[in-house]
């Protein structure tokens, strides 16, 4: 039997996607407003392009010998956002052809127009492609179910921040209606419902 050793960090950090046209998909993800990395051609058989999504840790790649993959045929890559009515209008104004939000009551479930009525994470859902038809899936994500966080707070926006320390702030409010009286630490308080909050933990009272 073998010895179990410590588990070392496995951290996605690119995903290539298949596209026909290099030049047409810089433009398309350049005026997404996606930061763009690097683009590395090797005379006229490599060609590397790297953008990466705002606020997230994982880039894309494309471009020629990249990958073996039919150009459009890449499915399934969600981008999490903690506000899809934002992220849906920004899109939009950049010139993505963004389907309706719609939600679902559960996974397999049918798909139903418009926000979740109680803003439930991992519910609420919109769609994009890009000009070779690889399908981007925008989900908001607002507070993690347990066991889904990383092992460190991470904040990808100031809205994220702005977010957790709005839940801190309402939560605290009913704390203090408990104990009828002022909180002098406040500032743990917040703290402590923002640990408890990503870890999964449950949230102070």
């Amino acid at each position: 039997m073998s010895n179990p050793t410590k588990q070392v960090g496995l951290k996605l950090e690119v995903v290539a996607i298949p596209v026909a046209d290099v030049d047409r998909s810089k433009r398309f993800y350049s005026d997404l407003g996606w930061r763009l990395d690097a683009d590395f051609p090797v005379g006229d058989t490599f060609r590397v392009v790297q953008f990466t999504p705002p606020g997230s840790p994982t880039s894309i790649h494309f471009g020629v010998g990249v990958t073996a993959a039919a150009p459009g045929s890449a499915s399934g890559l969600y981008l999490v956002v903690d506000d899809i009515e934002a992220a849906h209008a920004d899109l939009v104004s950049r010139g993505a052809e963004v389907s309706d939000i719609f939600h679902r009551t559960g996974p397999g479930q049918a798909a139903i127009k418009g926000r979740d009525p109680e803003r439930l994470s991992y519910r609420t859902y919109a769609t994009f492609r890009d000009p070779d038809g690889n399908a981007w899936i925008l989900q908001e994500i607002t507070h993690r179910l347990a066991g889904r966080q990383g092992g460190e707070i991470r904040f990808s926006s100031a809205s994220e921040v702005e977010g957790a320390l709005r839940r801190a702030a309402a939560a605290h409010g009913e704390h203090e209606k408990i104990t009828g009286k002022h909180d002098e630490e406040w500032p743990k308080w917040y703290a402590d419902h923002i640990l408890a909050e990503h870890s999964g933990k449950p949230l102070p009272r």
